[in-house]
């Protein structure tokens, strides 16, 4: 209609009818009529082309603040549509099977299955740089017990938040993993092996509740963290509650990318040293857990405490390159100690080292991250996902003078050697199927030789070699 008038207005305008005439027809009133008509339509037709303007500008208005809600390979989430707020959920379950043979004890060595992790996570941003992250766990917890290092507590394993003011200044609070392991910082859902090295688990703090500064300069190419913990100990995650007392871990990193954003051949090279302090009284000590996390190779004896300073340091590096990909990473922790009976002080220095390594098989390119395949595998049709071997060794060495002597009985020093090993030396190979980018099939099989922890002070002898069947399947999203 609105098309129709314009057209006969332009007609009109066209033919001079209107107003070359006006002053030859001026007299005619049927003629006067029509010229009004037509200006009073015009006058119409202008005030709706202006609502129209005015529907437009309202509905891009509306536009921009309709949420916008995502339903992807990324996950579930909403976000504001300028992107300043913005929620998502986000999953991960990890089901094993762990086949032992010939364990050295039967306790919590049983073959079966396993909820390794079950975790949704909800996150979000808030005015642009403000994030939160909430994790509970509903999975298996393993602990740092002599008697039941693994239990089914349901957990808060992360609660935190960040404060985003700059690239080069940020800010985290709450419950996280401290800036301090490489290996930890991976995400459960990206490590190689099913589980992490020595140096993840017997060492380097879990997750820790407190606060850090971190950020990334020079190009993001140096990546800094400072941080101060309630305190954990050796391998452990601190839970929400309050402190027990008045000492806190104090950590620190640095970790450097120097070829990053180049086409250099160490473009994935990355290096970097952490550690951790803090001085206690009345520290607990740790246990050291063997790789399949369910059995202690070395216990501290009862009544022994940590009784001063306990410095950990851990340097640190990666380097991916095409379809390769190799992660090296050492932690030593020297522990000042006393025995139960307050007789017998000294300074323990224990340590742990790894080297894993990685190969796609199918071409997809390694990364610190997990595998996204180039063609996931659907049946029917030609893709088998990505296909991945992975290597590696690890040991766990434990200062000698930890070590009671028949002679001087087992309470003169800190554990006992028919019962705890001096150090554990383990090497494994695996193999991860990725279908596609969420799911996840993998095989590891891991043996570890033990020295000492078994026997009689006349006659100690090796703990029997653990060997170990992991196959876990995976969803992540």
């Amino acid at each position: 209609m609105q098309f129709k008038i314009n057209k006969i207005t332009s007609a009109l305008l066209a033919s001079g009818l209107l107003l070359a005439t006006h002053s030859a027809f001026a007299a005619d009133p049927e003629i006067e009529a029509l010229r009004q008509t037509i200006l009073d339509l015009d006058q119409k037709i202008k005030v709706l082309e202006r609502k129209n303007e005015i529907a437009a500008e309202e509905a891009t208005a509306k536009k921009k603040e309709t949420p916008v809600v995502v339903a992807g390979p990324t996950g579930f989430g909403i976000k504001s549509a300028d992107g300043q707020f913005e929620y998502s959920l986000k999953g991960l379950i990890q089901l094993d099977y762990r086949h032992f043979d010939k364990p050295d004890h039967t306790a919590n060595s049983d073959d079966g299955f396993t909820a390794r992790r079950i975790r949704p996570t909800f996150q979000g941003t808030l005015f642009g740089k403000y994030d939160f992250r909430f994790t509970p766990e509903f999975g298996e917890t393993l602990n740092n017990n002599a008697t039941s290092p693994s239990s089914n507590n349901s957990r808060v394993i992360d609660a935190y938040f960040d404060a985003r003011f700059d690239p080069a200044f940020k800010i985290r609070a709450g419950k996280f993993k401290p800036f301090v392991g490489l290996e930890r910082l991976q995400g459960g859902g990206d490590i190689k092996f099913i589980e992490r090295s020595y140096v993840s688990n017997n060492f380097l703090p879990n997750r820790g509740l407190g606060a850090s500064i971190y950020g990334d300069v020079l190009d993001s190419k140096v990546s800094y963290a400072v941080g101060v913990f309630n305190g954990t100990v050796d391998g452990g995650e601190e839970n929400t509650r309050i402190d027990t007392d008045n000492d806190k871990d104090y950590t620190a990193r640095i970790f450097t990318t120097p070829f990053k954003g180049s086409d250099s051949v160490l473009e994935g090279l990355g290096f970097g040293i952490a550690g951790t302090y803090t001085d206690s009284a009345t520290g607990a000590l740790p246990n050291y857990r063997t790789p399949s996390q369910q059995l202690n190779f070395f216990t501290y004896t009862t009544g022994t405490v940590g009784d001063g300073s306990r410095v950990r340091v851990s340097p640190q590096a990666y380097y991916y390159y095409g379809p390769f990909g190799v992660i090296a990473e050492y932690a030593r922790t020297s522990q000042e100690v006393r025995n139960a009976a307050n007789t017998v002080h000294d300074t323990l220095k224990n340590n742990a080292w790894q080297i894993a390594a990685s190969w796609v098989l199918t071409g997809e390119d390694a990364s610190f991250k997990s595998v996204k395949p180039k063609n996931p595998f659907e049946t029917g049709k030609d893709g088998w996902g990505a296909w991945e071997l992975v290597a590696r060794y690890q040991e766990n060495s434990i200062d000698s003078s930890a070590f009671g002597t028949a002679a001087s009985g087992v309470a003169a020093r800190f554990a006992n050697p028919t019962t705890s090993a001096k150090e554990a030396k383990t090497w494994g190979i695996g193999v991860n199927w990725y279908l596609n980018q969420w799911v996840r099939l993998a095989t590891n099989y891991e043996q570890t030789k033990f020295d000492g922890g078994a026997g009689t002070f006349a006659n100690i002898r090796d703990r029997d070699d653990e060997r170990i069947l992991f196959s876990r399947l995976q969803f992540q999203f």
